[in-house]
């Protein structure tokens, strides 16, 4: 009876742990997609500045409460995802997945405070935030609304 119960100690320990590690998992896939949308919306211009490296270490902080060591290293995987990547959808997915439609939501308005950085909006940053916007669900009138509400607390005209 004794290693009856022991076993089933065991294996619950045993799931917990499995769980917990596909947990992990799971939030490090979130935090490289989110980062690889940073980068990949930052590099739009022509140009990754280090005001915008700085903004998306400091969103990667807020968002998923990393130290700068992770951060780096989430930088670097980010980089390397894009580069094997096909196309932004892969990163978007996941965000869905994980995100509700208000995080989703912050992640747009943070996006658009790395898109205004250099206070100005390429036509390729409008283009990129657009596709992000529409393959996570976000309605045309919110991506506008998110817009407006960053450049208002920016001071933007």
């Amino acid at each position: 009876m004794f290693d009856y119960l022991k076993k089933i100690f065991n294996e619950e320990q045993n799931n917990s742990l499995a769980e917990q590690k596909a947990s992990e998992k799971s939030n490090r896939k979130t935090e490289i997609a989110a980062c690889a949308l940073f980068i990949e919306l930052a590099k739009a211009d022509g140009e990754f500045s280090e005001d915008e490296r700085k903004l998306i270490i400091s969103e990667m902080k807020k968002t998923f409460n990393l130290d700068d060591d992770c951060i780096n290293d989430l930088i670097t995987l980010a980089e390397q995802k894009i580069k094997e990547s096909v196309s932004l959808y892969e990163f978007t997915t996941i965000i869905n997945n994980k995100f509700t439609q208000q995080e989703k939501i912050e992640l747009i308005e943070s996006l658009w405070r790395l898109i205004y950085t250099d206070q100005k909006l390429s036509t390729y940053e409008d283009h990129l935030i657009k596709i992000i916007s529409s393959t996570m669900n976000i309605e045309h009138k919110q991506l506008i609304n998110s817009k407006l509400w960053v450049k208002q607390q920016l001071g933007i005209n």
